[in-house]
């Protein structure tokens, strides 16, 4: 009898443990996401004359608000969109003002970058009706 109890009581105790996981215990919940709207990449890279003379090259993307619905090109993914943008003129212009104001080492030095990044988030909330959660730059050249 007691040689029957060894081998059914690890039996019922692991029973009970995969009843109680798969039925009393609480699914785990799912991760959040890292980024939580829509990537959308500007389609034209920006080519601009810095204020120390010199010149740079930058690929801007921007995080939109998850909320924020915008148009997508034929053909692309619902994780980026590509030149549907409607008042991408207006963002692409409060870009250029605010990095050509700069000198060239706030593109190359990762502080200058982020301050410009944000000086960037302000300008487009501002005179924009896009609604940006963060701007990345994708790509960065300085000459």
């Amino acid at each position: 009898m007691k040689k029957k109890l060894k081998f059914i009581i690890p039996i019922v105790l692991v029973l009970f443990g995969g009843v109680y996981k798969t039925v009393l215990a609480k699914p785990a919940k799912a991760p959040k996401p890292k980024i939580a709207g829509t990537v959308y990449v500007m389609p034209k890279e920006f080519l601009l004359n810095m204020a120390d003379g010199r010149y740079a090259k930058l690929d801007v993307s921007l995080v939109l608000d998850p909320k924020e619905v915008v148009p997508t090109a034929e053909g692309a993914s619902s994780d980026a969109s590509y030149g549907a943008l409607p008042q991408e003129p207006a963002v692409r212009d409060v870009i250029t003002n605010i990095v050509t104001d700069e000198p060239s080492n706030d593109l190359i030095q990762r502080a200058g970058r982020e301050k410009l990044k944000k000086e960037i988030l302000k300008g487009i909330r501002e005179n924009t009706d896009v609604k940006v959660d963060e701007i990345l730059f994708t790509d960065v050249a300085v000459q």
